[in-house]
């Protein structure tokens, strides 16, 4: 005799609420921004795969420091320029060109944020909560070239010339699943985020002061 089959045991998932909203970020404290370069990346490849390097290169700054940008429009070949040649173009086209920073680095400065200071128990639970789109966002705001020291290799002291903006703000395209976790939830996330943790290099979360930002 055929029996019934108990739907005591079921689980009821509950459809999800997918939303989707602006954020408008403004930063707080200068944004040092630091892009990885073709030749860098290189570099390390040459390294790892046991090749043999090239030698030590003359320094170039305005090279080093239009490869620490992340071009949304067109980036010269300032690797073919003389150094004459690459700070007269950076001058006439800096002002009038588009720069960006990777989307991920804000989702995590606000996941890492709200879990150092106890508000997340678990960064899982907000990593699939929410997504930034986009692979890149556009940063508002003129560049200028930083000089650093900084300590490269085995403790060798080395000037280090960055992209850094004194005054920036950017806007960020936000999808959420609102049974998981609400707009307002999010908002104070990122605001969390932006204050201990921020963005960069030298930002918070490594032991300065650079890169912080809160929600407009």
């Amino acid at each position: 005799m055929a029996t019934k089959k108990s739907t005591s045991n079921l689980i009821e998932i509950p459809a999800m609420n997918i939303e989707t909203f602006s954020l408008r970020i403004v930063g707080d404290s200068p944004f040092i921004c630091h892009a990885w370069s073709e030749k860098a990346k290189r570099m390390m490849l040459e390294k790892q795969t046991k090749k043999a390097s090239a030698g030590r290169e003359i320094r170039r700054p305005a090279v080093e420091f239009a490869n620490c940008l992340y071009w949304l429009t067109n980036k010269p070949d300032f690797e073919s320029m003389t150094d004459d040649e690459a700070q007269a173009t950076l001058a006439e086209i800096i002002p009038v060109s588009k720069f960006g920073f990777p989307t991920t680095a804000f989702k995590s400065a606000a996941i890492d944020g709200g879990y150092q200071q106890g508000i997340l128990e678990k960064k899982t639970t907000a990593r699939g909560a929410f997504f930034v789109l986009g692979e890149f966002t556009e940063i508002e705001g003129v560049p200028t070239m930083r000089e650093d020291v900084g300590i490269i290799g085995m403790g060798t002291p080395q000037v280090i010339f960055r992209a850094e903006f004194k005054t920036w703000a950017t806007t960020l395209h936000i999808k959420h699943n609102a049974n998981s976790m609400s707009k307002a939830q999010i908002v104070n996330l990122f605001n969390v985020g932006g204050f201990s943790n921020g963005i960069g290099d030298w930002r918070p979360a490594k032991d300065g002061n650079f890169g912080t930002f809160h929600i407009e």
